[in-house]
């Protein structure tokens, strides 16, 4: 059930075409074995819903933070393969992908928990490199990333949308039409958007805040539990209009 907020203009409540069933996980940070249980308990309920078409939307923040990046890309990809699967874009697969372009920003990266990420591709950084060390290692990760993980982080997607839903790493900007955001916004926005009550005219959902449990709101949802610190990877189903959070 929604919870009621006071908005600009009357919400509905968002429904997905008949048919159809979506699995959404968002921020799993490198936390492969949290990232095994879930597709576990969508096995399971695959079983049980007939001839209704599923569809996964993972909504970024893949790597960095949690214990092995790499093995969630893997787990992710060969997902992809056995079920129909879309992948959007967070800003952490964003910045890796600057990083691998310009190596100085590497201490930067660092802040994002990087660190973790080099570790799970067999790197072993200095505490201090130098500009050289810097490039030198940069160019280690990006022979250590296999070719279809490459692809894999170049094909990521900014939004997905389906029936009254808009599937987003960070969310959007209030006031912009949502054909009309800015990438940047979709994958770092916070404050302006977390704080807004407006309709956005999708119903929105989205991670990249932490937050203690799944904060369903009547304009949007928040599914990202900072798994990478509290253990807890959230599952959020969608069928016709109802929402449940595991």
């Amino acid at each position: 059930m929604l919870r009621s907020s006071r908005s600009k203009s009357k919400l509905r409540k968002p429904k997905l075409p008949d048919g159809l069933r979506i699995y959404a996980i968002s921020d799993v940070h490198g936390c492969a074995d949290l990232l095994q249980q879930m597709f576990t308990v969508i096995d399971r309920d695959l079983t049980t819903i007939g001839s209704r078409r599923a569809i996964h939307v993972f909504l970024g923040d893949y790597i960095d933070r949690g214990p092995d990046s790499n093995r969630t890309i893997e787990l992710l990809i060969e997902r992809g393969l056995k079920h129909e699967s879309v992948f959007l874009r967070g800003n952490h697969e964003a910045f890796l992908l600057d990083v691998l372009q310009d190596p100085a920003r590497l201490n930067e990266w660092r802040q994002f928990g990087g660190l973790q990420t080099l570790t799970s591709y067999g790197l072993r950084p200095s505490l201090n490199p130098d500009p050289a060390e810097q490039a030198e290692l940069i160019q280690q990760l990006a022979q250590a990333i296999p070719p279809h993980q490459m692809k894999f982080f170049q094909g990521l997607r900014p939004r997905f949308v389906c029936g009254d839903f808009f599937f987003v790493h960070a969310g959007v900007r209030p006031g912009v039409p949502l054909a009309k955001q800015e990438e940047n916004d979709l994958l770092w926005i916070r404050e302006e958007f977390l704080l807004s009550d407006d309709n956005f005219g999708k119903y929105i959902v989205h991670g990249h805040t932490p937050v203690q449990q799944p904060d369903i709101r009547s304009n949007r949802v928040n599914i990202d539990t900072g798994a990478y610190a509290t253990g807890n990877l959230t599952l959020l189903t969608i069928q016709h209009d109802n929402l449940l959070a595991l």
